[in-house]
């Protein structure tokens, strides 16, 4: 098992399925529906084949296909009636399983085909909705977890910025067709988690505003020549890492005085760490739940 994971344990399995390593056990036992490789000392691990085989399994599992009848049916058949699936209700759960096989085999082919066949069905908004949003909570988890590496986590990222930037630029050429605020969006200092501040900059142009994109790590002093040269400014930052949960409530006060003190700017924030944030104890500041809560906002 070398730094780039391409071999599973049944806990990694548990993880990227939802199938409880319990259950996975008795499907092989019972049914052999894998076959595991194991370890010197008798400890199971898997392959990126078996890895899909146990997706395809999990996906017809959970539309009503018995693990019984599964385990009578060849690799090639379980593949034919997942497509099936996959055409008649399941467009979502196929495609985040296809984009978690590209992140494991970094198969950039099958990412652009698996994002082209969603776009003939759904914008992308719905497609970042439906599936990037569940996705990368998922991805999240799974480098929590230690179940992927790093490598893995970057590689699909990268692509879905790609397509956020591509969207973006569509919108970005047309005019503001409204001018009562203007948008800055940024993560605050050493805060590097970006798509979602990406999709927002994509909706906040959408809706016709001006935007201000400064991205990551950004220091409050640098936000200071905003002000100079805007009014009604809506600050906009994605909180995932930084503030810590014990510095949160310390920075929107330094924010507060530094740029929303007697001026009509707001900042409206989002993210893991708002859930560390003193209800009503700072002026001007609103809080999002999610990115769909904060884009039905505008």
């Amino acid at each position: 098992m070398n730094s780039v994971k391409n071999v599973f344990s049944i806990k990694d399995l548990e993880n990227l399925t939802g199938i409880k390593a319990h259950t996975i056990r008795i499907w092989e036992k019972r049914y052999n529906v894998l076959e595991p490789m194991r370890t010197d000392t008798n400890i199971r691990f898997y392959d990126l084949a078996a890895l899909q085989k146990i997706l395809n399994i999990t996906l017809l599992h959970n539309h009503g296909y018995k693990i019984s009848k599964i385990s009578k049916l060849n690799t090639e058949k379980i593949a034919q009636l997942v497509r099936e699936i996959v055409n008649e209700k399941s467009v979502k759960h196929h495609a985040i399983n296809a984009f978690k096989m590209a992140m494991m085999n970094f198969d950039q082919t099958l990412f652009f085909n698996t994002y082209n066949n969603l776009l003939t069905e759904k914008s992308f908004r719905e497609v970042f909705y439906d599936v990037f949003i569940p996705l990368m909570n998922e991805i999240g988890l799974l480098w929590q977890s230690d179940t992927i590496s790093p490598a893995h986590e970057h590689f699909i990222s990268y692509l879905i910025k790609q397509k956020l930037l591509i969207n973006t630029e569509k919108v970005q050429i047309v005019e503001p067709t409204r001018n009562d605020k203007i948008f800055v969006l940024f993560l605050p200092l050493n805060e590097i988690h970006e798509l979602g501040l990406m999709y927002l900059n994509y909706e906040v142009l959408v809706h016709g505003y001006k935007c201000i994109y400064l991205g990551e790590s950004v220091p409050i002093t640098s936000l200071k020549d905003i002000n100079r040269f805007f009014d009604n400014v809506v600050y906009v930052s994605y909180m995932t890492v930084e503030p810590t949960k014990d510095d949160i409530n310390d920075y929107l006060k330094t924010f507060y005085e530094e740029i929303l003190d007697k001026t009509e700017n707001e900042l409206w924030t989002i993210g893991r760490i708002t859930e560390f944030i003193k209800p009503n104890t700072h002026p001007k500041v609103k809080i999002f739940k999610s990115i769909q809560e904060l884009s039905n906002f505008l």
